[in-house]
Order: C-alpha cells, then sequence, then structure tokens
C-alpha cells in the first residue's frame, strides 16, 4: 500500500478513535444507563413535575440569550470589522474573556454587581427589578458565557465579504436596510446561524454561573443543569442521567439542524468548520 494511504487510514483511524472515546463512549453509556428502567422509567424521569419545569426554564432562557446575543452579537461583529475607533484591540481581546473566565467567577461577578447587597441590586430591588436568584440572573449568566460565539462566527466571515455588491445596491437606490436584507444578510447566513446555534447549546448546558446567581428554587429558577447536580447529591442517578440526556438530545438536535441549514448542495464537511470561530489576527 502507498505510503500516502498509509497515513490517510492513520489519520482516519486516529480521528475515529479520539472522537470516539472521548465523546462517543460517553455518549452510549450514559444513553444506555438513561434507558436502564426501560423508555417509561425514562419519560417519567423527564415529565415529573420538577425536571419538567427546569427543562422548560432551561429551554427558555436560552432561546432568550440566543435571541439577544444573535442580536447585539450582529452588531459587535459589524462595529470590530468594519469601523475604527479608538480601543478597538481592547475591545476585540475583551470578547474572548468569557472563554477563559471560569463561570464560576462569572456568576461571582454578576451576584456581586447586581446582588441584593450591592448598590446597584439594592437600586433595583427598590423599583420592584429582582436579578440575582431570579430569572434575570439566569438570563444575565447565559449571555455571559455565551457572548463570544456571534462575534466570532460572524467576523472571519465579514473579513471575506466583498462590498462591491453592497455599494452597488446603495448605487441602485438601495437604502441600509434593503441593502442588508437583500445583499449582506444573505452571505452572512451560515456564520449567523453557526453562532446563534451555538450560543443556544451553549446555554442548554450551563452549570457554573448560573448556580451562583440563580438560587436554584425549584419549579422557579432551577435550570436543568443544577437540577441534575441535585439529583446527583440526592443518590438519584437514574433521574439525574435522564434528565443528562434530555439535554444532550435536545444539543443534538439543535446542531443537526445547523448542519441541515447551512449545507450548500453537494458540500459534505459541516458548517461549524467552515465557519470556524477564530479571533482575526488583522483586527487591530
Amino acid at each position: 500500500m502507498p505510503h500516502h494511504r498509509l497515513i490517510a487510514l492513520a489519520l482516519r483511524l486516529t480521528a475515529v478513535g479520539y472522537v470516539g472515546f472521548l465523546i462517543l463512549l460517553p455518549l452510549l453509556v450514559i444513553g444506555a444507563q438513561s434507558l436502564a428502567g426501560g423508555p417509561g422509567r425514562f419519560l417519567q424521569d423527564i415529565l415529573q413535575p420538577e425536571a419538567r419545569s427546569a427543562l422548560v426554564l432551561t429551554v427558555e432562557m436560552a432561546a432568550y440569550t440566543t435571541i439577544i446575543n444573535g442580536l447585539f452579537g450582529t452588531l459587535a461583529a459589524f462595529a470590530l470589522v468594519r469601523e475604527t475607533f479608538p480601543g478597538r484591540w481592547f475591545l476585540n481581546a475583551l470578547v474572548d474573556l468569557p472563554f477563559a473566565v471560569p463561570t464560576l467567577v462569572a456568576g461571582l461577578m454578576i451576584a456581586t454587581i447586581y446582588g441584593p447587597g450591592s448598590t446597584l441590586g439594592a437600586w433595583l430591588k427598590a423599583g420592584g427589578v429582582e436579578v440575582v436568584y431570579s430569572r434575570p440572573g439566569i438570563l444575565l449568566a447565559m449571555l455571559f458565557v455565551t457572548m463570544p460565539f456571534t462575534i466570532r462566527a460572524l467576523q472571519p466571515v465579514l473579513l471575506e465579504l466583498e462590498r462591491e455588491q453592497e455599494e452597488a445596491a446603495y448605487t441602485l437606490g438601495a437604502g441600509p436596510w434593503t441593502t442588508f436584507r437583500r445583499v449582506t444578510l444573505p452571505s452572512i447566513l451560515p456564520g449567523l446561524l453557526t453562532g446563534v446555534f451555538l450560543t443556544f447549546v451553549r446555554a442548554l448546558g450551563e452549570f457554573g454561573a448560573v448556580v451562583i446567581v440563580a438560587g436554584n428554587i425549584p419549579m422557579a429558577t432551577e435550570v436543568a443543569a443544577v437540577y441534575v447536580y441535585g439529583e446527583i447529591e440526592s443518590y438519584n442517578p437514574q433521574g439525574a442521567t435522564s434528565v443528562s440526556v434530555a439535554i444532550l438530545l435536545l444539543s443534538f438536535l439543535a446542531l443537526l439542524l445547523l448542519e441541515r441549514l447551512t449545507r450548500p448542495p453537494g458540500e459534505r464537511l459541516p458548517a461549524v468548520f467552515r465557519s470556524p470561530i477564530t479571533r482575526p489576527s488583522i483586527i487591530q
């Protein structure tokens, strides 16, 4: 067998073995464990009131997070790529900070700023707005940890986007909104979809920041990841496993939908590889 074929085979086996060992094997094990009591027990575990409430709250907060970060992340990406202003390089570096900060620290920062013992938190509470130990705190925690995804997915796309079509649209009398909707948006849509879907998936599984700021009140502010932790602490691994699998299924379905929506006809490479989330080095 020629050397290049041996190398190719070795690379494929390495990729399959690496992904299989780190991802596929744990998924198969936890999936089998969740069904150990049969499909009826699995449905019972995820549909009992506290688990169902945690799952619904998690999906709801993740959806709000995705919408907000999708909108403001798009605006931030345009500003970082197309605008020149003092401190742009510093702002661009700050975008990556949520990747580096431990999520527990992120939750602690939010609790320190908006907690009832802080000046801002006390002022908001006096106005009838509670952030920490309520849903706004969950939303802020998810927004913080997922902020970079849309920005970093869109920046490479915007850097490669030719401006001539936009300028031609302006020349023909199209306004800014029409130009964005008819010319710019179709070009950046794969990157935008990648960013928002990854935001949604990441928010579904957030634990560290949320556990600090949510208060973890059953049927009120308890998200799915915190519920799973509580079930483990209560010596109910079956219930914890079932809800964990439910979160994994939601995440996997979202990623499958992303792949379906962003794959061009005949293209086999997953969309997440076509729109890498990297910080463009030419942003200064």
